[in-house]
C-alpha cells in the first residue's frame, strides 16, 4: 500500500480508539499515544519531504565531486554524486597514457553531470568532460592573472607547435625562444613552461608564449650576474657558440667573450680545438664594463705563464721530446709541453734531403725527439731541429770527396742553368752548364745530360758550412782551348772548316771543339776588273767549305780567336811585291818604271769606275 492509499483508508472508530501500532510500509512504529490515520499521513509526507531533502539539487551541465562506488563487470565505474540514484562513467574515462587504470573504490573524482537519468535509472556523468571544464577555467585563471603554465610538446603544425596543456593549444614558432630554433622536431615531448597570451573558449582556441616566460628568467638571472661578477674573478659559464676569433660563454644572462689568444699560453689554430658548443667551463674575468654589459674573459689566466721559464727549462742545445700537434708547408709546430710549442723548420728537418713538405719526414700525432737551436721567449718562440740530433754528413764530405776527385753520380734535376747530379743518399752536387763541355755552345743542359741518368763528375769545389757541391764534366777532359792556345800564336795561317755563316762573320772550326771567328771586315772581297766587289758573304762562303786564314787575335781567357782572309791576301800581296822588287832589280828596271807603271794602273781603275 502507497503512502497516498494509507492516508484515504477509512479506519473503524472502534478500533481507532484501541492502542495500535502505525505502519509505513513494512515498518512498524510504536508511537508513545495512539495514532490516527489523518495523523500518519501528515507524518509520512514530513519524512518523504526530509529524505529528500537529503539529496543534492544539482543540474544538468554542473561539475561536481562524486566517490567512486564500485567498478562493474562491464567495465562501468559507479559514482556517488550524493543524488538519489548512482551515476555511470566509462572505464576507458579514466585511463592513463599508458592504458592504466589507477581508482578504486573510495576515490574522490570530478564529473560533469551530462543527464540527470537515463533508461535505467541512473544519471549519466562524465570524467573527462569535467577534467577539461576544469582545465578551462584553470586556463582563464592563468590568462587573467599572467600565471605560468606548462604543457607537453605533442607535434609541430604549421606555424609552430601543438601543446598539450589540458587540452590542445598552438604555440606560434615566434614565441618558442629568444631566438629562431631550427629543428622544431627536436622540442616533441619535451615539457616547457609558458604563458597563455590569448584564450577563446567558444572556438577552443588557446595561444601560448614561451618566449615571455624566457625573457622573464633570463632578466632574472641578467641582474643577479651583474651583481655579482667583478674583474678577476672566476666564474663557471657554458659555451653559447663558437667562431674563429673566439668562443662566446654565457655567464647567466650575460655573453661574455673568451678570444683565441686568451684560450691556450700556445698555439691554437681555432677553438674548436679546444671547446665544443654546451661545454661547461671556468673562465676569469679579465675586463668588465658594467654600463655596457660587455665582459671580457680568459682561460689561459687561470694557470701560470709557462713561458716564464722557458729560457731555463730549455737552453739552446738542449735535446727535448714532443708531439708534432701542426703541420705548415714551412715546418711542424711540436708542443713540448702544454702551452709551450716550437717550430721545426723545413730546412732543419734533415742534413742531406731535400723535402718538399714536412708529411714526408713527420706527421701530426708524432713523438720526436729536437734539439733547441734559438729561444725569444719574450716572442714567445722556440726553434728546434730534428736533423741536429744525427751526425752532419757534410762535416766529412771534404774528406770523402776530396776536391779533384772523380765520382759517379745519378743525374737528380735539371734546370735551366745546370744539372743537379746525386753523388750519394741526400748530397747533391751542381754541375754548371758553362762546366758541362769545353766546346760545344750548350742552351740547355738536357742537350747532354738526361734525368735519371748517370755520369761521372770531377768535384771542383767542397763548401760543408753553406752544404755546396760544384762539379764538373768537361774537366774530365784536356782543355782543347788551352791547349790550341798552347800551340798557336798570331800570325798564324792555318786550314779551317766553315760552321756558320752570319752577317758578321763567318765561324770557322780551326782545331776539334775550337772555333774562330772571321769578321766581316776582315773578308777579302772578289775584284771585278781593279774594284773590289761587295757581295753578301752566303755568297762567299758555305758550311762545310774549308777556307785558308790568318790568326789575327788570340785572347785566352775569353776563348776567342780573331781569324782574317784579308790579312792573309794582304801578307801574299807584300810577299809577292818583295819577290818582284827583287827580280826587277837584277833585271835593270828601275823603281821608278815600277812605280809609274802602278799609278797608270790606278788612273785607269778610276776612270773605269767613273764611267
Amino acid at each position: 500500500m502507497s503512502i497516498s492509499e494509507q492516508n484515504n483508508h477509512e479506519v473503524p472508530l472502534k478500533e481507532s480508539l484501541e492502542p495500535s501500532a502505525c505502519t509505513i510500509g513494512e515498518t512498524a512504529v510504536a508511537p508513545a499515544a495512539p495514532c490516527t490515520a489523518g495523523e500518519s499521513g501528515t507524518d509520512l509526507n514530513e519524512m518523504q519531504e526530509a529524505y529528500e531533502a537529503t539529496f543534492r539539487n544539482i543540474s544538468e551541465g554542473e561539475v561536481v565531486e562524486g566517490t567512486v562506488i564500485s567498478i562493474t563487470d562491464n567495465n562501468d565505474v559507479m559514482v556517488d554524486v550524493g543524488y538519489k540514484s548512482e551515476g555511470i562513467i566509462p572505464l576507458a574515462e579514466f585511463r592513463d597514457e599508458s592504458g592504466q587504470v589507477h581508482i578504486q573504490p573510495g576515490d574522490k573524482v570530478s564529473v560533469f553531470l551530462e543527464q540527470a537519468e537515463d533508461s535505467r535509472g541512473h544519471i549519466v556523468l562524465s570524467h573527462e568532460k569535467a577534467k577539461r571544464m576544469r582545465v578551462w577555467d584553470e586556463i582563464e585563471r592563468a590568462y587573467r592573472e599572467q600565471s605560468v603554465v606548462t604543457g607537453r610538446v605533442i607535434e609541430r603544425i604549421k606555424g609552430g607547435l601543438a601543446v598539450d596543456i589540458g587540452v590542445r593549444a598552438f604555440l606560434p614558432g615566434s614565441q618558442i625562444d629568444l631566438r629562431p630554433v631550427q629543428n622544431l622536431d627536436s622540442l616533441r615531448g619535451k615539457d616547457l613552461r609558458m604563458r597563455v597570451i590569448k584564450v577563446n573558449k567558444k572556438r577552443g582556441n588557446i595561444v601560448l608564449s614561451r618566449k615571455s616566460v624566457l625573457e622573464e628568467d633570463l632578466a632574472r638571472e641578467r641582474q643577479h650576474t651583474l651583481e655579482m661578477i667583478e674583474e678577476n674573478k672566476t666564474v663557471d659559464g657554458t659555451v653559447k657558440n663558437i667562431t674563429d676569433y673566439g668562443v662566446f660563454v654565457d655567464l647567466g644572462g650575460i655573453d661574455g667573450l673568451l678570444h683565441i689568444t686568451d684560450i691556450s699560453w700556445g698555439k691554437v689554430s681555432h677553438p674548436e680545438e679546444i671547446f665544443h658548443k654546451g661545454d661547461r667551463i671556468k673562465v676569469k674575468v679579465i675586463k668588465f664594463d658594467r654600463a655596457e654589459g660587455r665582459v671580457s674573459l680568459g682561460y689561459k689566466q687561470l694557470s701560470d705563464d709557462p713561458w716564464v721559464l722557458v729560457p731555463i727549462k730549455y737552453p739552446r742545445g738542449t735535446r727535448v721530446k714532443g708531439r708534432v700537434v701542426n703541420l705548415a708547408d714551412y715546418g711542424a709546430f711540436v708542443e713540448i709541453e702544454p702551452g709551450v710549442e716550437g717550430l721545426v723548420h723545413i730546412t732543419e728537418m734533415t742534413w742531406n734531403k731535400r723535402i718538399k713538405h714536412p708529411s714526408k719526414i713527420v706527421n701530426v700525432g708524432d713523438i720526436i725527439e729536437a734539439a733547441v737551436l734559438d729561444v725569444q721567449a719574450s716572442e714567445r718562440k722556440i726553434s728546434l731541429g730534428l736533423k741536429q740530433i744525427e751526425p752532419n754528413p757534410w762535416t766529412i764530405i771534404r774528406e770523402k770527396y776530396p776536391v779533384g776527385s772523380v765520382v759517379t753520380g745519378r743525374v737528380r734535376n735539371i734546370t735551366n742553368f745546370g744539372a743537379f747530379v746525386e753523388i750519394e743518399d741526400g748530397i747533391d752536387g751542381l754541375v754548371h752548364i758553362s762546366d758541362l763541355s769545353w766546346t760545344k755552345r750548350v742552351k740547355h743542359p738536357s742537350e747532354i745530360l738526361k734525368k735519371g741518368e748517370r755520369v761521372n763528375v770531377k768535384v771542383l769545389e767542397v763548401d760543408p758550412e753553406n752544404q755546396k757541391l760544384s762539379l764538373g764534366i768537361k774537366q774530365l777532359e784536356p782543355d782543347k782551348w788551352e791547349d790550341f792556345f798552347l800551340r798557336h800564336s798570331i800570325g798564324d795561317i792555318l786550314t779551317g772548316k766553315v760552321m756558320r755563316v752570319t752577317i758578321f762573320g763567318i765561324f770557322v772550326e780551326v782545331a776539334e771543339g775550337v772555333e774562330g771567328l772571321c769578321h766581316i771586315s776582315e773578308v777579302d772581297w772578289p775584284k771585278e776588273g781593279n774594284v773590289k766587289k761587295q757581295e753578301k758573304l752566303e755568297e762567299l762562303f758555305i758550311a762545310g767549305q774549308q777556307v785558308e786564314m790568318k790568326i789575327i787575335k788570340l785572347i785566352p781567357e775569353e776563348k776567342k780567336i780573331g781569324l782574317s782572309t784579308r790579312g792573309l791576301k794582304e801578307d801574299r800581296d807584300r810577299s809577292e811585291a818583295k819577290a818582284y822588287m827583287a827580280s826587277s832589280e837584277s833585271g835593270g828596271a828601275t823603281l821608278q818604271d815600277h812605280l809609274g807603271g802602278h799609278l797608270r794602273e790606278i788612273t785607269q781603275a778610276n776612270e773605269q769606275e767613273k764611267k
